[in-house]
């Protein structure tokens, strides 16, 4: 347990921690104000889909552009900036939304500029681990960080709908806006040193890198093809036809709401297993841990009763817990420092890019073939995806160093390390 919270010790990545966790609670709660809030104003669900969009399409088309410029510059500072930059959107819209004046286009707008800061902000976030803590931390450091996110998910949606019913929906987001700021400011003081470069041959140029750094690594782009099979078919399974099968084979929205408060508590416990346990041969546990999603496809499929369901969620999120976190320690103990945000742009854009396709098809497939049938191939779909990257070598062959014995002389050198 010492061993565990040993990252904690490490004072900008405490600092990084408590940032990520104020802009977390926040996350959790704005979704459910931005919602009613278009709702408010008339926009409806045509209202509602147009924010959500504005806030996906400039991720996906400035998120290689984010990895370029936090490989160029102190990660730290395009944090800071791009905190600031929601920050000052989301307040703006508060402000319209408090005096009567906000218009469903002012939401589109703020969404948007919320997606584009988020494109930098994610590559940056990415690489501060590597530059603040020790190799032999990083795998409890990225468990740690991924306990706060998931706690954060069990209470913010609760939070959120009572600010939303008390309040009214703009102070929903306004919490949101207040912990960009805050989460800015801790920022601020996380001393990186100075930029890692100066000169480029440009932007052009650094997105050839990037694109070949990541092209070399056959591991990395053949589990990143595995995640942009496994990602669609889970989000379209559980996210999009969950709620249906709920309806029409659970008995309504409480019975579903069982299966998806499991799924969190599977993220929180697949956190701390991970915190605790820092897996060697990690191919094999990501791998695994993707195949789990595939559980609680197949008994939805087989309509178990609900009990079974909310176990197999309970699997699933853990499972998830556990290959997230492993695979965040990988690509930084395999990626250099210098080119990690440039890389895992694109390993993030190849996961991202087919959903919204798979979206677009869930319906069709849908009305074609019902839910269970349609259920039943994504559970299939997922353990193929799942298992295939293990046909290769490399994949089966990866591992992390040994980080059991974490003497006070990793710490002391943590403690003194550049900030």
């Amino acid at each position: 347990m010492r061993d565990a919270g040993a990252p904690l010790c490490i004072r900008p990545f405490r600092l990084h921690f408590t940032a990520r966790l104020l802009s977390w609670s926040g996350s959790a709660v704005a979704p459910i104000g931005l919602a009613f809030a278009v709702l408010d104003i008339g926009g409806g669900a045509g209202g509602l889909g147009l924010v959500l969009a504005a806030g996906t399409v400039p991720q996906v088309l400035l998120l290689l552009l984010g990895g370029v410029v936090a490989d160029r510059w102190s990660r730290a500072r395009v944090m800071v900036w791009s905190n600031v930059v929601c920050a000052v959107a989301e307040a703006v819209a508060v402000l319209l939304l408090w005096f009567g004046s906000a218009q469903v286009w002012h939401l589109v707008v703020m969404s948007a500029v919320c997606g584009a800061a988020s494109a930098f902000f994610a590559p940056a976030a990415g690489g501060v681990v590597v530059e603040v803590v020790p190799s032999v931390l990083r795998h409890a450091a990225n468990a740690l960080l991924k306990i706060g996110q998931n706690v954060v998910k069990v209470g913010g949606p609760a939070l959120g709908g009572g600010l939303v019913a008390v309040v009214g929906p703009g102070w929903a987001i306004g919490w949101d806006a207040l912990t960009f700021a805050a989460a800015a400011l801790l920022c601020a003081r996380i001393d990186l040193g100075a930029g890692r470069v100066s000169v480029r041959s440009g932007f052009v140029a650094d997105l050839r890198e990037g694109w070949r750094d990541f092209w070399a690594r056959r591991w990395l782009w053949v589990m990143v093809l595995q995640g942009a099979c496994v990602v669609p078919v889970w989000l379209v399974g559980y996210q999009l036809l969950g709620p249906v099968f709920g309806l029409r084979f659970l008995g309504g929205a409480g019975a579903w709401g069982v299966v998806v408060a499991g799924f969190t508590a599977g993220l929180v416990g697949g956190s701390t297993v991970a915190l605790l346990w820092k897996p060697r041969r990690v191919g094999w546990v990501v791998c695994a841990g993707l195949g789990s999603l595939a559980f609680p496809l197949g008994a939805m499929a087989l309509v178990v009763p609900v009990s079974l369901l909310a176990a197999s969620a309970v699997v699933a999120g853990g499972g998830l817990a556990v290959s997230m976190t492993t695979w965040s320690s990988l690509v930084q103990e395999r990626i250099p420092v210098d080119r990690m945000s440039r890389t895992m742009s694109y390993a993030t854009l190849g996961q991202i890019l087919p959903v919204p396709v798979a979206y677009l098809l869930a319906g069709p497939l849908f009305h074609a073939f019902g839910v269970r049938a349609t259920l039943a191939a994504g559970a299939v779909v997922i353990v193929a995806m799942a298992a295939a990257p293990l046909l290769l070598g490399q994949v089966r062959a990866l591992s992390l160093p040994d980080g059991r014995a974490v003497g006070a002389g990793v710490l002391a050198s943590a403690e003194r390390a550049p900030r």
